[in-house]
């Protein structure tokens, strides 16, 4: 057997992925590398003409791509019970194991930072909020959290303190110079409100939407990660209910009936406060967390009740292993290996376009459908990224910190 070789680089949310054991849920692993290459998917979709399922909620409302990044942090809240009990069992102390978590996070948000700026680093606008940012930031939280109380309760009550005070803040808190919702200023209006605001006087000049649409809001703002923390919560809440004794059937019926909860108390609250994925509203969380349970009773149903991918049927379940096997490598270079070829320039005739237009151009654009063209251009984006990955599984390297 070849020795596994672990390299000191950031995941910062996950264990090394290999065979089985007893006590591991496979499961968890599909979920999250099914998760990361539809997030690489959706991130570069092929732009105008992909279908609207490709594509993010303009506003108030839901799309299956709003429910990849909740995904993504609903799993790391729910690895990271799992990752600290079996450290704390293999002789880990809670002390260790906290220092670990600030060094896994900063080296996460760190790396959040490297993507937002490559390949130029311009200063001037330099974006501080990001996907790996917000990850780095619940990670830390929750990680933290649960090595300070590994009890149930105090997750559940932490979680209703996230959803109901940001639902307290975006709602009656007066937006300085508008006014207050309801009364004075439409609800999630997409400029006057309390996360734009803040965000607007923290990191002016240096947020998402300033130079893609000059809204200046951020959808990873500094005040929406406290519902963010929520769903990570919520993953941690899924993973207390797995660590039981019981049957695998009866944690389905589990998982089951949490997807249910979720489903519907989200859509019933979401009357009052619209789902809305730009500011991470109360509502979202638990509709977001709802799918994310229902692909994983799924996940958890076919791995670990009928057995596929432990011995029969494994090819339906093997790129699912291998992305989530080094998950934030694959999502660092589906960002920056597309940023880069953005940035090379190539003539074609009397005209110049980038080299990744210039691929598109000349492969995928000639489908007329323009929908089955962004498609067969994100799938390939999927496939190209899935390379070293791969690479990486097969020699069992699995970076981490």
């Amino acid at each position: 057997m070849p020795k596994t070789i672990e390299k000191p680089l950031a995941t910062a949310v996950q264990a090394p992925v290999q065979k089985p054991s007893s006590g591991r849920l496979l499961s968890l692993d599909v979920l999250r590398g099914i998760t990361i290459a539809f997030m690489i998917m959706v991130n570069n979709n092929g732009g105008h003409g992909s279908w609207w399922f490709m594509n993010h909620a303009e506003w108030n409302g839901l799309t299956p791509t709003d429910l990849v990044f909740p995904t993504f942090l609903f799993v790391v809240g729910l690895t990271t019970v799992f990752s600290v009990e079996a450290r704390l069992r293999r002789g880990a102390t809670r002390a260790q194991l906290a220092w670990h978590t600030l060094q896994r996070a900063a080296i996460l948000f760190a790396f959040g930072l490297f993507v937002n700026g490559f390949p130029f680093f311009r200063m001037a606008h330099y974006r501080v909020y990001g996907v790996l940012q917000r990850i780095a930031i619940c990670y830390l939280v929750v990680g933290l959290f649960y090595l300070w109380d590994r009890r149930l309760w105090t997750k559940v009550a932490a979680l209703a303190g996230c959803l109901f005070g940001y639902w307290i803040l975006v709602r009656w808190v007066p937006v300085p110079g508008a006014g207050v919702p309801v009364r004075d200023i439409p609800l999630l209006d997409p400029n006057q409100n309390l996360v734009a605001w803040l965000d607007r006087h923290i990191f002016p000049n240096h947020l998402y939407e300033d130079w893609v649409t000059h809204n200046t809001r951020d959808p990873e703002g500094l005040l929406s990660d406290l519902p963010a923390i929520g769903t990570a919560l919520l993953g941690m809440i899924t993973a207390f209910w797995l660590r039981t004794q019981r049957a695998l059937n009866q944690k389905t019926l589990g998982l089951i009936a949490g997807t249910v909860f979720c489903l519907a108390s989200g859509y019933f609250w979401s009357i009052w406060l619209p789902l809305n994925k730009k500011m991470w509203t109360s509502s979202y969380v638990l509709v977001a967390a709802g799918y994310a349970l229902l692909v994983l009773t799924l996940a958890f149903w076919a791995v670990e009740q009928r057995g596929i991918g432990k011995g029969k049927a494994t090819w339906l379940v093997w790129p699912w292993l291998v992305f989530g096997s080094n998950a934030i490598l694959a999502y660092m270079f589906s960002e920056v290996v597309p940023a880069g070829l953005e940035n090379i320039v190539i003539a074609t005739g009397s005209t110049h376009m980038s080299l990744i237009a210039w691929f598109y151009v000349n492969t995928w654009r000639h489908i007329p459908d323009p929908g089955w063209a962004a498609f067969g251009y994100s799938l390939t984006v999927c496939a190209v990224c899935l390379i070293p990955v791969w690479i990486l599984y097969r020699k069992k390297i699995f970076l981490k910190v």
